[in-house]
């Protein structure tokens, strides 16, 4: 769903880490925080406050 392009530009605004996209598209995973922004309407919400921590997430 997300370009490549988009994908490289995009970067997490606490960390400035690399974003992943989740398999379904409903939210962009930081690597290096582990914080997951979520996708509305096809839009990133690239905002701190919005962010949640992956649960997965062990670092």
């Amino acid at each position: 769903m997300f370009s490549e392009i988009l994908i490289n530009k995009l970067v997490c605004p606490v960390c400035k880490g690399k974003l992943v996209p989740a398999r379904d598209n409903s939210s962009l995973h930081c690597v290096p925080c582990g914080l997951l922004y979520p996708v509305r309407n096809g839009i990133p919400v690239m905002l701190a406050d919005e962010a949640v921590k992956d649960v997965r997430d062990h670092s």
